[in-house]
C-alpha cells in the first residue's frame, strides 16, 4: 500500500507497506527478529527508491540499525520508506518499522535505518535520478543527517575494509553454506537483497547462540551492510560469522557473505556487515556473557576494530528513531 492509495510514479518520495506479521515471519523463539524485519525494509526502501527515480534501483548500502524492539506474530506491521536525500545516480531512503496489536491499537517503534540504492538504466548501468528538496522539518533534519552519515559510512566502510579475515582464528564462528534458490530472486532478476541481510542475521544469530550458552540473544543493533556485487540464483553462497568483540551483556559478530558459480572453485565478496547481538535470560532482562578474551594476532586486531567502530558510531548522537508526523 502507498502513501494515499496513489500509483507508483517518478516522483513520489513516500511508500508505507501495510500487513499483519504471519506465523511463518517468526523465528525459533517464536517472534519476528531483526532478519526478517531487515528484510522488510529493504523491500519497502526498493519501492521508495523506485517510486521516485522511475527506475529499477539496487541495495547499496545500509546502516545505522537500531533495533529497539521486536514484533509479534499477528501484529499490524507497518513499514514507512521516504525519500530524504539523492546524489546523481544515488538515493538514500529513512526506513521506519512499526508495529501494534490491531485489538488495542497502540503503536510501537520498532527500528529506523538508513538505505542508499544506485538507480539503473535498461543496460544495468546507474542512471540520473530527480534532485530532492526536502520540504518540512523532519525532510530538512532527515536531509542534513544523511549527509553526516554519509561521512561517516566512508569511515566505517574504510575501517572495515582493511581487516584481514583468515582462517587464523581461536573465535567462536559459524559458516552456512546453500544454494541461492529461484524463490530468493528480486524483481531485477538477481538475488533479493533483503533476504541476503535475513540469511546475515541467521548466521549472527547461531554464533551469539552458541556464545551465550542458553541465553536468548537478541540483536540491537546492526550497520555497514555494504553490498559489494549480486548474487545470482543458482549461485553457491556462504555466509561465514564470527564473534569479534564482547562488552557486558553486548557479542558484536561481523559476517561476510561470498557466493560464486558452483561448479567453479572462487567466490567473491558479495556483503560485509557487523551486527551487535544482547543477551536476554527468560524474562527478558539483560544477562552478562563471558567475555572473549582473544589471544591471536587476528582476533585482538578485531577486537579493537570493533571498538573503533563503536566509537565511529558513537558521533552519530541520536538512536532513537525520529518520526514524521503526518
Amino acid at each position: 500500500m502507498t502513501d494515499r492509495g496513489h500509483a507508483l510514479v517518478g516522483g513520489q518520495k513516500k511508500v508505507v507497506l501495510r500487513f499483519l506479521a504471519a506465523p511463518m515471519d517468526a523465528n525459533v523463539r517464536g517472534y519476528v527478529g531483526g532478519g526478517k524485519i531487515l528484510e522488510w525494509i529493504d523491500k519497502a526502501g526498493y519501492a521508495a527508491a523506485a517510486a521516485w527515480s522511475g527506475s529499477y534501483s539496487v541495495t547499496g548500502y545500509v546502516g545505522n540499525i537500531h533495533l529497539h524492539r521486536v514484533v509479534n506474530v499477528g501484529d499490524m506491521v507497518e513499514v514507512e520508506a521516504r525519500v530524504v536525500y539523492t546524489g546523481r545516480t544515488s538515493l538514500q531512503v529513512v526506513c521506519t518499522v512499526t508495529s501494534h496489536n490491531p485489538r488495542d491499537g497502540v503503536k510501537v517503534t520498532n527500528t529506523q535505518c538508513l538505505l542508499v540504492f544506485v538507480a539503473m538504466d535498461a543496460d544495468g548501468k546507474p542512471t540520473p535520478v530527480p534532485p530532492f528538496t526536502p520540504e518540512d522539518d523532519w525532510e530538512r533534519a532527515e536531509n542534513e543527517r544523511a549527509q553526516v552519515l554519509t561521512g561517516v559510512r566512508r569511515e566505517v566502510e574504510e575501517a572495515m575494509a582493511v581487516q584481514v579475515y583468515s582462517d587464523a582464528t581461536e573465535t567462536c564462528r559459524e559458516t552456512l553454506r546453500f544454494l541461492a534458490a529461484p524463490t530468493d530472486v528480486n524483481w531485477g532478476g538477481k538475488v533479493h537483497g533483503g533476504y541476503v541481510m535475513h540469511w546475515i542475521m541467521t548466521a549472527g544469530k547461531l554464533v551469539a547462540e552458541r556464545w551465550t550458552h542458553g541465553h536468548d540473544p537478541r540483536a540491537t543493533y546492526a550497520g555497514g551492510f555494504r553490498f559489494y556485487r549480486p548474487m545470482y540464483i543458482g549461485d553457491l553462497v556462504e555466509v561465514d560469522a564470527r564473534l569479534i568483540y564482547t562488552d557486558g551483556a553486548e557479542m558484536h559478530v561481523s559476517v561476510h557473505v561470498r557466493s560464486g558459480d558452483p561448479r567453479g572453485s572462487e567466490l567473491h565478496t558479495t556483503t560485509h556487515c557487523t551486527i551487535v547481538y544482547t543477551a536476554e535470560d527468560e524474562a527478558g532482562n539483560v544477562v552478562p556473557v563471558r567475555p572473549w578474551v582473544p589471544r591471536l594476532p587476528e582476533d585482538r586486531a578485531l577486537e579493537r576494530h570493533a571498538v573503533d567502530l563503536i566509537q565511529i558510531r558513537s558521533r552519530l548522537g541520536r538512536s532513537e528513531p525520529h518520526r514524521h508526523d503526518d
